[in-house]
Order: C-alpha cells, then sequence, then structure tokens
C-alpha cells in the first residue's frame, strides 16, 4: 500500500483539507499506515498531478484561502484497481524483539525499562481505541459504510490488548533477573506496576 492509496480512501468520507487530512490520519488511518503532515501534502499534489483528486479553493474571510480535495472518478477507479489486488501481510521490524533474542548480552534493567515504556504506550492506544469505539459505535452497530472503521478498531483494540499482555508476560520473565516485582495485570483496574 502506498501513501496514496490511503488519502484516496480518506477521501470517500467527504471533501477535505490537507490540514484535515492529516488530523483524519492522527485519529484514525494513523493508527495503521503512518503519515507525517508534510508527506501528506507533497502525497495530495502527486494525486492531484494524476488526477486522482482536484483542490477547490475555499475563499475566507480574516483567514488565508483553504484548499478542499475532492476524489474525482479517476482517483476512484484507482482506489478500487488498488482495493481489489491482494494484501501483503505486514512484516515486523522490532528493536525491542532483537534485543531480547540477545538477551545475555544486553542490560537487564534497561530492557525491562524499554518494556514498562512499552507496556505503558499499548495500553494508552488501547484505551484510545476503546474510546473511539465507544463514542462512534455506542451500540456496538455501524452501518454498512461504517462497517470497516468498527471492525479496524476492534481489530486495533485486541492487538493493543495482546501486545499488553504479552509486555506483561515478559517482565515477568524478566523479573526472575532483576528481582523487582511484576506489574499490575492488564485486567487490574490500576494498570500500574507494582511498587516494592
Amino acid at each position: 500500500m502506498a501513501l496514496g492509496d490511503a488519502i484516496l480512501a480518506c477521501l470517500t468520507e467527504r471533501p477535505m483539507t490537507g490540514y484535515e487530512l492529516a488530523k483524519t490520519f492522527d485519529a484514525s488511518i494513523g493508527f495503521f499506515w503512518k503519515a507525517d503532515h508534510q508527506q501528506i501534502y507533497r502525497e495530495l499534489s502527486r494525486l492531484r498531478d494524476k488526477g486522482h483528486v482536484q483542490g477547490r479553493e475555499v475563499v475566507q474571510t480574516g483567514k488565508p484561502n483553504k484548499l478542499v480535495y475532492t476524489l474525482t472518478a479517476e482517483g476512484r477507479a484507482a482506489l478500487k484497481y488498488w482495493a481489489a489486488r491482494p494484501s501483503v501481510p505486514p512484516s515486523i521490524k522490532d528493536d525491542l524483539l532483537v534485543r531480547l533474542y540477545a538477551l545475555d548480552c544486553v542490560d537487564v534493567e534497561s530492557l525491562r525499562t524499554d518494556l514498562m515504556a512499552r507496556l505503558e504506550h499499548h495500553r494508552d492506544r488501547y484505551e484510545r481505541y476503546e474510546r473511539l469505539l465507544n463514542k462512534r459505535f455506542p451500540d456496538g452497530a455501524a452501518p454498512p459504510a461504517d462497517l470497516g472503521k468498527m471492525l479496524s478498531l476492534r481489530l486495533g483494540m485486541r492487538h493493543e490488548r495482546v501486545v499488553v499482555e504479552w509486555c506483561e508476560e515478559a517482565l515477568d520473565a524478566l523479573s526472575a533477573i532483576t528481582g523487582r516485582r511484576n506489574v499490575l495485570s492488564f485486567d487490574d483496574n490500576s494498570g500500574r506496576e507494582s511498587k516494592g
């Protein structure tokens, strides 16, 4: 998948400015396809040159004019063509896993600190997904146009929960080496490290 495909997918919701697209990435597609704001603006220019999006200038009083992008018929066709191709399972590149692989040659306490940070990151993401899911789909159902969004959020939650549980497992295993107490489990309401 290329960034352009993700932008075309975003524009199926509604016309958006580059800023709105960047915000949409931050709050949805960005969970599984990372891009910074400058990359999005550069890609919008390329998509416009290809005829996949068109920009319409909107005059604003007291503010700079804004450019609102809309998906063109060619853009919809390109998105449909891309979506018909088989997906490629993602590959993992994770330096934390490489450090664990070489556990007998690394500083275990530093590794433990890194795992704690990773644990907090994934707990926070789980909670963010859960808030989004409850806000957007409070009854657990979605209209056909939003079904993919709901399913993606559910997968995101499951992924984050599994990573949290794995971090807890890894920290438990390292506790025998460091002599430090374990973290509280994901199901514990406090969700924070035990003291002692």
